[in-house]
């Protein structure tokens, strides 16, 4: 095995002093006016120093210095690297030390001293094949000067990279500048305290290789490369060690996951407008691959999309120029943000070409209508439907399909928030202004059993993408256990729960209920079954938080006319969780 002893020449007083300083050079770091505060000083430089001395001058000041050094040049150069490194204050100066009397530290006095210059630390390498015992292997640990001096031979490059890998590991904030100041020093310090050292502020040989080491790994793993995507017409560095290319599905590049990383990346690349660029602003949402938790930020030229949910995260960033629409997506499965941040810093560095990916290109992607260029679309958790009731947006719906949502969307599209639920219905208001085509005119008067009814929604879940109307007629005036607000229609309704919350028309045009979801009881209904809360139900609802209900002057409507109607105050009502 290899042992590597690191042998550390250091610069110490020889002896304590005695009497007057000697004529030597020193470095005055600092002047305090009282015996005390110029002692704590002092004993402060001294954790880190070999060589902190203190003198007084006349009158009322003590010095704190460093030294003596043999020399003005080898003083001044071990001056400019502390202060470089940001060791003593950027005012310290050097000085003969004619003017220090009395020594107040160390403490009992100070003797003959040697002048001596700090020597860089010198390594030998031992080579030993035998194992030896663990006392004699295990390493030395440097003292706080040893690391000092260690650190001092660093060149601006290596101290570069001490900060920037401080940073990856999450402990320094501030400007890669090679300069150990308070905020790298006090960055090293909190690594130590992490780490079970001594939080020094100065880290020993082994520390740094530590840092460094874990930072050159990952560093490694990614193999960020600078690539070129002359079809998609982007430079862009991408982590290779963990995707690789799969396939072009126009807007995207695709690149797969390598060795099962579950990082994936796509490369943006269509010509368009600023209404292109919106459109996929939208898109992008809908989306799988970026969740609904996230900040996202929309600008005429540009936007940048963050999507979270427990098993990964996206960030999709796009740019409008010269025409083109360009940018990335990078997926990232959760917990290894480290590296998700450090490809992503790379990523943001890409830059296009004239060069775009046509919208048609290769065999294209798999065609369904649950995929997007391959890609497949985030359906809501429920899908339901409702109704406009003012000219405001204001929605009434099932207060079942919209509970415990995390966001609610009319038409796919418009957010919408909960104002008011109570016993089975909710009344929704959107938080953007919304002027909807038609809204809800109620008819007053009971519908005479066995007449003909239609209900405006959005059967098998939405996919039709628009409000259709079912058929069927009145057959009691009251629900399956005789409840007094429900109707009983005779209707043949779908499998699914999205037509509920639609509303309920009679021939004239007018609102007499809405459609409601059937009792959970362990039943099986027959197939021609239906419920739907009347109008009286609805309008006290409405009332009740502020919405007049509008009333129907109608006294028929045409086929034709009464499907319009239906489908232009009827909305997709979708809840996310």
């Amino acid at each position: 095995m290899k042992r590597y002893l690191v042998a550390m020449k250091l610069g110490l007083l020889a002896s304590l002093y005695s009497g007057t300083a000697l004529a030597e050079t020193w470095i005055q770091i600092e002047a305090q006016p009282t015996l005390t505060t110029a002692t704590e000083a002092a004993r402060g430089y001294a954790n880190s120093f070999p060589n902190v001395a203190g003198f007084k001058l006349e009158g009322r000041w003590h010095v704190i210095a460093l030294g003596p050094y043999a020399s003005d040049v080898a003083a001044d150069s071990a001056r400019q690297i502390l202060i470089t490194q940001g060791a003593i204050p950027n005012d310290s100066f050097l000085s003969d030390g004619t003017a220090y009397r009395q020594a107040y530290w160390p403490v009992g006095g100070l003797g003959a001293v040697t002048p001596v210059t700090p020597a860089a630390p010198s390594v030998v390498v031992q080579q030993d094949t035998q194992p030896a015992a663990a006392s004699v292997d295990a390493p030395r640990q440097e003292t706080v000067a040893e690391a000092r001096l260690s650190e001092a031979t660093l060149d601006r490059a290596g101290r570069e990279e001490l900060q920037v890998a401080l940073k990856f590991a999450g402990f320094y904030r501030s400007t890669i500048d090679g300069s150990f100041g308070r905020g790298t020093r006090g960055s090293m310090a909190a690594w130590q305290a992490a780490k079970g050292y001594e939080a020094t502020g100065i880290l020993t040989t082994s520390q740094r290789d530590e840092v460094i080491g874990s930072y050159r790994d990952i560093v490694s793993s990614l193999q960020l490369t600078s690539l070129t995507d002359d079809t998609a017409g982007l430079t862009i560095t991408l982590p290779l060690g963990l995707v690789e290319f799969d396939s072009y599905n126009p807007p995207f590049a695709k690149y797969k996951s390598k060795n099962n990383s579950g990082v994936e990346v796509l490369l943006i690349s269509q010509t368009g407008d600023e209404a292109t660029l919106g459109g996929l602003y939208d898109i992008m949402q809908s989306l799988e691959i970026v969740p609904l938790e996230g900040p996202r930020q929309r600008k005429t030229k540009s936007f940048t999309l963050t999507g979270t949910d427990s098993s990964m995260s996206s960030t999709t960033e796009a740019r409008l120029r010269s025409g083109h629409v360009k940018g990335f997506t990078l997926i990232w499965p959760n917990g290894d943000d480290q590296r998700r941040d450090m490809a992503l810093e790379a990523m943001r560095t890409w830059s296009a070409t004239d060069a775009v990916l046509p919208d048609a290109y290769g065999d294209g992607a798999a065609q369904d209508i649950d995929l997007l260029a391959g890609l497949t679309i985030r359906r809501a958790d429920k899908i339901g439907s409702g109704f406009y009731v003012n000219a405001n947006g204001h929605v009434l719906t099932s207060a079942a399909l919209v509970s415990q949502c995390t966001q609610i969307k009319l038409d796919d599209s418009d957010i919408a928030t909960v104002v008011a639920t109570q016993d089975g219905l909710a009344l929704l208001a959107p938080e953007a202004a919304l002027s909807p085509l038609a809204h809800a005119d109620f008819d007053v008067r009971l519908p005479r059993l066995q007449s003909e009814v239609s209900v405006a929604g959005y059967p098998f879940d939405g996919r039709l993408g628009s409000a259709s109307l079912n058929y069927g007629v009145i057959a009691e005036h009251v629900g399956l256990g005789g409840e007094e607000d429900l109707l009983r229609l005779a209707m043949v309704t779908t499998t699914y729960d999205s037509e509920v919350g639609g509303p309920v028309l009679a021939s004239s045009g007018g609102v007499i209920g809405m459609l409601a979801p059937m009792p959970n009881t362990g039943r099986n209904y027959p197939q021609d079954v239906a419920l739907a809360y009347d109008m009286e139900k609805l309008s006290e609802f409405l009332s009740n938080n502020g919405v007049t209900a509008s009333v129907s002057q109608n006294d028929g409507m045409s086929d034709i006319a009464l499907a319009q109607y239906g489908r232009d105050i009827t909305t997709l009502v979708s809840c996310w969780k």
